[in-house]
């Protein structure tokens, strides 16, 4: 018998020390877990840049931008009355010091309303060595994350070298690395020690099948002694009276305290640009071409402007399809979220002013299948949303146009 399972041993301990080094270590914060339909048509995120992308401790690092939440929100998906915006770390490698939307200060949950845009910016420090990989994101009450465009972001310098010194209403200088620290180790070990105390008292004696044979012998008034009784009443009056004369003295102690902030910021989107509405754009038509991995869209554009407009981009889910052939908005390529060569047009010539236009685009990239956004076709809610970027180059004008439609796949 020993030698049968000595084999089958070592084979299992073989296999967990090879998968040890054989799986990858994560590099993602879950941006691909959600379903295609809530990435693409809840937060659209755009113009969203870093102030640098290597510094050391205690340097500051900011990521601004801006983002359009969608007016075609999902029904299954529940409207953004309460959302809060955070940045997505592994670990503590940065702490957050300040945050803005639209240049107000904002450290509460926000109510947005759906076909606003809103700006936001968010300051954070260096405290952890390292090359992390962090994303903006919004976390959406009883949806879940939505995940910004993710760079990676090189910290050097010591960690020792970290401080994160405030000044507290009073004047003191205090470093929030360590206050408090022991005293909540303290009432932790405090607290378990008496919850272990109380629980060890009931647990000492014999227990299950002698306090059954009591209980069938009638003799249930024996399991709790007087000592029991006199015990449980000295838990039951000391406790509160504890808690309530410690918060007294920390109260005493603290009288400027600032309790925890629990309110819903109500901020309004960014007002209408002035050339909004002068480039309307009609969604048709949306095929996804499975084998191809592209999706077809049709357009009607109307363009009202003052010049002639050409289709730049189309964004959905972070991933940016650049026009190749319009070099004024082509990115720097090896992006991980761009493909500068992903998108073509029926007819890429400009649209002129006062011309209405039916255009066919193209977006043909891998993308679609690596960033699990394919898995739109087999959504309860197959609909594709996304913004449509027009450029007027001789005016410098940039037009975004947030769209929607329904997918009908294809197969061959």
């Amino acid at each position: 018998m020993k030698s049968f399972f000595k084999p089958w041993l070592l084979a299992v301990l073989c296999i967990n020390v090879l998968s040890i080094f054989a799986v990858p270590i994560a590099q993602a914060h879950g941006e691909k877990a959600l379903e295609p339909f809530i990435r693409m048509r809840t937060i659209q995120w755009y113009d969203v840049q870093w102030s640098t992308q290597k510094f050391n401790v205690n340097d500051e690092v900011s990521v601004s931008g801006k983002f359009h939440v969608a007016e075609d929100w999902p029904i299954s998906v529940p409207k953004p009355e309460a959302s809060f915006l955070n940045i997505s770390t592994p670990g503590p490698v940065l702490i957050r010091t300040e945050r803005y939307l639209n240049g107000k200060p904002w450290t509460n949950s926000v109510s947005l309303e759906p076909g606003g845009d809103y700006e936001f910016k968010v300051v954070m420090k260096g405290r952890l060595p390292g090359h992390y990989h962090i994303h903006p994101f919004f976390n959406l009450k009883d949806a879940g994350q939505v995940m910004g465009p993710g760079v990676w972001l090189d910290i050097g310098g010591d960690p020792a070298d970290f401080s994160n010194t405030i000044q507290t209403i009073n004047g003191e200088m205090i470093d929030m690395e360590s206050f408090g620290f022991a005293n909540g180790v303290f009432w932790h070990l405090f607290w378990g020690a008496l919850a272990a105390a109380w629980l060890l008292w009931w647990v000492r004696r014999p227990l299950f099948i002698s306090r059954y044979r009591m209980l069938d012998a009638g003799l249930e008034h024996e399991l709790i002694t007087a000592q029991d009784k006199t015990i449980a009443k000295a838990v039951l009056v000391g406790v509160p009276v504890l808690v309530l004369a410690l918060n007294a003295v920390t109260a005493n102690s603290y009288p400027d305290a600032i309790p925890l902030q629990a309110g819903l910021d109500r901020i309004l989107p960014l007002p209408a640009q002035v050339n909004a509405g002068m480039v309307n754009v009609d969604t048709l038509k949306a095929e996804y071409n499975v084998a191809q991995r592209a999706m077809l869209l049709q357009f009607s554009i109307d363009n009202r402007s003052q010049g002639a407009v050409r289709i730049g981009q189309f964004s959905s889910s972070n991933v940016h399809f650049m026009n190749a052939d319009l070099a004024s908005v082509n990115s720097k390529p090896g992006k991980d979220d761009v493909s500068n060569n992903g998108l073509s047009l029926s007819d890429n010539t400009p649209i002129a002013p006062g011309e209405q236009r039916t255009v066919t685009v193209e977006v043909r990239d891998a993308a679609w299948e690596s960033e699990k956004l394919d898995g739109l076709i087999k959504d309860a809610d197959s609909r594709l949303g996304g913004l449509l970027f027009l450029y007027d180059d001789v005016m410098g004008k940039r037009y975004i146009s947030s769209i929607s439609a329904a997918v009908i796949p294809k197969f061959n």
